[in-house]
């Protein structure tokens, strides 16, 4: 079993910078590709970001691409995201996931183990 906590969150002007991190309990985290996804009030949630096992590979949603960056330290059980430039429109809830597709996916229905959120929100 899988238990993940998101950390990180919290209020930031448009154009600050947040960084995220997601803390990995289980033997399983450096196997495991990982993501991190956003809901917002009303709206489905969203794929953002994942990175493979290795950490060699990254994929971005489009909206995010060139501002996030996700990275991982397997030595910490440790998932991050780094969110820069932030804009309003970023205002969501931010989960961190587990994916037993080992190159990271951006399908939620890959995933198979949810922190519980951490709340980021842009004021404008």
């Amino acid at each position: 079993q899988v238990q993940l906590v998101e950390s990180g969150g919290g209020l930031v002007q448009a154009g600050g910078s947040l960084r995220l991190s997601c803390a990995a309990s289980g033997r399983t985290f450096s196997s495991s590709a990982m993501g991190w996804f956003r809901q917002a009030p009303g709206k489905e949630r969203e794929f953002v970001a994942t990175i493979s096992w290795s950490g060699k590979s990254t994929y971005y949603v489009h909206s995010v691409k060139g501002r996030f960056t996700i990275s991982r330290d397997n030595a910490k059980n440790t998932v991050y995201l780094q969110m820069n430039s932030l804009k309003p429109e970023d205002t969501a809830v931010y989960y961190c996931a587990r994916t037993y597709v080992s190159g990271g996916s951006d399908r939620l229905r890959d995933y198979d183990y949810w922190g519980q959120g951490t709340q980021v929100t842009v004021s404008s």
